[in-house]
């Protein structure tokens, strides 16, 4: 069947992979993390491990944790960051100060331009196209929604999260088509077979190359 819609993640694929976001936030030698070190004085050994594991645990099905309530909007995010906070230390093994540490840590990520105009390509052929994102309380760019997107689906505002099944239901019925008729582009494995599970055609992002290049045999101009 043809593909007539393209459904996107935001974070890691439109922007800089979690991982290298973190670690360009964590780095020694990096300007805003510099800053933020020598205010906070975070041990770095210790936050990549909490955050690692709850970002794990969040994506492969084996339990909860506070990113389920802070993605699907049951937990606000001054209280996730109270909790993640109460889980690191400083170097000195004091508390570290809770506001904030989420926009810290998003301020690494930047956009994947090429991932960009594919969007404004394929929308610019017919193809209608949507964001579906699991959001940490950060920041969009939502002055470029109009120009990028058909429709957009954000966990914390739809009150689900990916990988439940209903907020893939919910951003197909949006953009108005069969799930067959639309490929939805992920970079976590775990909701690229959720989206499969319900009819949907998936690319799992590790590149820009090698999704550009899935999608061009899809038939679709990117």
């Amino acid at each position: 069947m043809t593909v007539n819609a393209v459904i996107t993640d935001w974070g890691g694929v439109l922007t800089s992979p979690l991982n290298d976001a973190v670690a360009v936030w964590l780095a020694a030698d990096g300007i805003d993390v510099a800053v933020w070190l020598a205010a906070d004085g975070i041990d770095v050994a210790g936050y990549k491990t909490v955050m690692r594991g709850w970002v794990k645990q969040a994506y492969d099905g084996s339990g909860v944790n506070p990113i389920h309530g802070l993605e699907d909007g049951t937990l606000d995010v001054a209280e996730f960051e109270r909790l993640l906070a109460a889980e690191l230390r400083t170097v000195d093994g004091g508390p570290v100060v809770a506001e904030g540490l989420i926009q810290r840590m998003f301020g690494a990520f930047h956009p994947v331009e090429p991932m960009y105009d594919a969007l404004r390509a394929a929308r610019a052929s017919g193809t209608r196209t949507a964001l579906l994102s699991n959001s940490w309380g950060n920041d969009y760019p939502r002055d470029l929604f109009a120009d990028l997107f058909d429709a957009v689906v954000i966990s914390c505002e739809v009150g689900m999260r990916k990988p439940d099944e209903r907020i893939f239901h919910h951003a197909v019925e949006l953009v108005g088509l069969p799930a067959a008729e639309c490929v939805f582009i992920d970079d976590i494995e775990h909701n690229i077979t959720a989206a499969a599970a319900v009819g949907m055609k998936t690319v799992h992002h590790t590149d820009v190359d090698t999704t550009l290049g899935e999608l061009r045999a899809m038939g679709l101009a990117v």
